[in-house]
């Protein structure tokens, strides 16, 4: 079975491929979606929160190892590479929450897009909780000591 995607638009901001801000939280992007798309965005302005999904065009295309510290940090766990936020993986795809700004024509002001500049747009959809959001969390004890730094 063939699965084929075609990118809706690409994220535009100030990071380029190596230059990963400390961290992504604030950091203000643009997403310049294809013009004949500009119609679908008619109601998308009246939500706070959108959930993006884009392919990780920079991931390598060999299989992914299958065992990982997160973030390259050998003082964190050996987990499978499921339980991280990797963009290694069988197919690279990456869901992240932001904040919406202002949207003009085709142009998606946002913050808290964790991609670099380039990356292809899958997809857009409204951040609904629920479903999208739950009080309900568990995370590892990696992932608090991994924040802290």
């Amino acid at each position: 079975m063939d699965i084929v995607f075609h990118p809706i638009g690409l994220v535009r901001n100030s990071h380029p491929q190596g230059q990963k801000p400390p961290t992504w939280r604030g950091v203000r992007s643009r997403i310049e979606l294809d013009p004949r798309w500009t119609p679908a965005l008619n109601g998308l302005d009246d939500f706070s929160h959108l959930v993006v999904l884009c392919y990780l065009h920079l991931a390598p295309p060999d299989a992914p190892p299958t065992l990982i510290h997160p973030q390259r940090n050998a003082a964190l766990p050996l987990l499978g590479f499921w339980s991280t936020r990797t963009p290694h993986r069988p197919n690279p795809i990456a869901l992240t929450v932001v904040r919406l700004s202002k949207i003009e024509n085709n142009i998606l002001s946002v913050q808290d897009l964790d991609m670099f500049d380039g990356t292809p747009v899958l997809d857009i959809k409204p951040y609904l909780p629920p479903p999208d959001g739950t009080d309900q969390i568990t995370l590892p004890q990696w992932v608090f000591d991994l924040r802290r730094g």
